[in-house]
């Protein structure tokens, strides 16, 4: 065997299921054919769409639109997260076996889906027929909402974009018999609100980036957290410099070199990013298996990532 042969490692698949491709709607940043095409590149070889498009992923028919679209221009296994409205909830039980998981947005963000109403979050929880994961994006404290009612509703729950200071209340959840499952994004791992003032409006995001020490918390508890998701969110450089500033940067194309760097550094193991970046994720949102799927990296190469060859 060649030495070269020995700094070859060989990684399952990797597996995404919080993207946000941008067909669609926004096609001027992406659409499902060059969205895969940076899966690909990126080692990914499954992820799932977010449905906060525009139209939103909220119907059976939109769903079937969003479906059509994507039949012939993927390069990856594709799947779909349906958006929760009160409305949508009607919807549940005719797509649940066409989905991979329910997003309910309890928060702000991009796009027309925020759930505010008390009412309407309780008649989503008792809707969705599981078990499937209902997929949370809630800032902060409002994740004890989430539990509360997947407790209530015995519903199992997975917490997009976590933030240290939601991870206290994630392991008192679980301790207390909540089906719960986390992720955490490379833009929380790797950048803080130094790095935020430095990027300007390419380093706004939801969440927002916070401070080192609490960038540091998410390295320590690693080993709590379930998978490592991109919450890929492309936008235009002249986007990213309008005022309001979208929310959002891409990530398909660079975490996979950002986590080996992270190995290289000694800040986890290859065996921890496996479980990571493809087998939690196929378990927690049963997706298939993808036999004689692999990608091959060469530990005795490094570059630096740049936008020109994105």
């Amino acid at each position: 065997m060649s030495q070269r042969e020995n700094t070859i490692i060989k990684l399952p698949g990797l597996v995404d299921v919080h993207v946000h491709l941008r067909e669609p709607g926004a096609t001027q940043k992406e659409d499902f054919a060059t969205g895969t095409m940076a899966a690909v590149a990126g080692g990914y070889t499954q992820i799932l769409d977010m449905p906060n498009n525009t139209p939103a992923t909220v119907s059976q028919k939109s769903l079937e639109e969003k479906e059509k679209l994507a039949t012939g221009k993927i390069w990856c296994d594709l799947g779909f997260n349906f958006g929760a409205t009160a409305d949508s909830s009607k919807d549940f039980k005719k797509v649940a076996k066409k989905v991979f998981g329910l997003k309910i947005y309890m928060s702000n963000t991009t796009g027309p889906l925020i759930v505010e109403s008390e009412k309407a979050k309780e008649k989503i929880f008792e809707a969705w027929p599981g078990p499937l994961p209902i997929m949370i994006h809630a800032e902060d404290k409002v994740i004890e909402d989430a539990i509360k009612l997947a407790k209530k509703y015995k519903k199992a729950i997975h917490i997009c974009h976590v933030t240290a200071n939601q991870l206290q209340a994630i392991k008192k959840a679980k301790k207390d018999g909540v089906e719960v499952t986390c992720e955490v994004t490379p833009h929380h791992l790797f950048l803080n609100k130094d790095d935020a003032r430095r990027l300007g409006s390419l380093g706004i995001m939801k969440p927002p980036l916070l401070t080192k020490s609490d960038q540091q918390k998410l390295w320590d508890n690693l080993d709590k957290i379930d998978m490592i998701s991109t919450d890929h969110a492309p936008h235009t450089l002249e986007e990213k410099k309008q005022n309001p500033t979208p929310f959002g940067v891409p990530g398909l194309e660079t975490t996979l070199p950002l986590m080996l760097t992270a190995v290289a550094l000694g800040k986890t193991s290859t065996a921890r990013l496996c479980e990571m970046l493809a087998t939690n994720p196929k378990k927690i949102f049963k997706l298939p298996e993808q036999k004689d799927t692999y990608v091959l990296v060469d530990f005795a190469k490094t570059y630096k990532i740049s936008d020109k060859n994105l």
